[in-house]
């Protein structure tokens, strides 16, 4: 047994989905979550630059004493995985869970005509990382595409409106042509879009948010590892963001819940 906390980090918001996955599926599990909001969105930004950030972020978090990193960004899991991996799974013991692999699995357990879409930042979609995640799937039809401005929305904490339901439109143009039964929000802000998405792509099209997998694939490796929190344990959560504390904490308390009780500014090491 182990009551270190969970380690979570995104470049904002989003990642408290996962986080909300794991604090219902794991409700014993303390809980240490940090958003990079000075940075955010990732999508833009070039690879080697999200590389950076993310070890950053995650290493701040081992040395807080985490026991699990859990990389809560599509863009951050595209780019930093394997790196990520080697420096703290292999060096160090610490398993690192990402978003990508969970979301590929609960698509294939959803779709009947195997054409699947798939929306991400444009650094997520350009990573080609779900295309290699597929592509020992080979009766698979993958159709992708960009929706960057939909992180821009969620860290607005605008999730209905006009201008977002033209923006909607125009970006699953492609992913409707194609003929898609299940679409993977392959960003972690956009769960919290389920409601415009579901309505632009049609009652038909079953939507895969990596959330509820991810925190399923937390549970197996703590319990693999023997790492679950005691019995009847009393967890704690701390929030953290590198940009504005009182702005994440209003949008947070409206994404994920009374859990977030307070929000903290922590400093970037680069």
């Amino acid at each position: 047994m182990n009551d270190s906390p969970i380690g979570v980090f995104d470049s904002g918001v989003g990642g408290l989905t996962v986080a909300r996955a794991i604090i219902d599926q794991l409700p014993g599990e303390s809980l240490t979550y940090i958003g990079d909001t000075l940075h955010c969105p990732y999508g833009p930004r070039p690879i080697a630059q999200v590389r950076e950030f993310a070890l950053d972020i995650m290493d701040q978090l081992v040395a807080s004493g985490v026991k699990m990193l859990v990389i809560a960004c599509n863009s951050a899991s595209a780019a930093v995985l394997h790196d990520a991996r080697e420096r703290y799974s292999t060096a160090q013991g610490i398993p690192v869970v990402e978003v990508i692999h969970p979301a590929v699995r609960a698509a294939m357990r959803m779709t009947s005509n195997h054409r699947i879409g798939i929306i991400g930042t444009q650094a997520t979609i350009e990573s080609q990382a779900y295309h290699d995640a597929f592509a020992v799937l080979p009766e698979v039809e993958l159709t992708a595409a960009p929706a960057p401005r939909f992180v821009e929305f969620v860290e607005q904490g605008i999730t209905t409106g006009d201008e977002l339901l033209a923006i909607a439109q125009e970006y699953l143009a492609p992913i409707k042509a194609a003929g898609v039964d299940t679409l993977i929000l392959g960003c972690t802000h956009y769960p919290i879009l389920a409601g415009v998405i579901s309505y632009v792509m049609g009652p038909h099209v079953a939507l895969v948010s990596s959330a509820e997998e991810t925190a399923r694939d937390v549970y197996s490796e703590l319990t693999r590892r023997n790492l679950l929190s005691a019995p009847l344990s009393t967890p704690t959560y701390s929030f953290n963001v590198t940009g504005n504390a009182a702005e994440f904490r209003g949008l947070a308390r409206r994404f994920l819940g009374p859990e977030v009780t307070g929000v903290n500014q922590v400093e970037v090491h680069r």
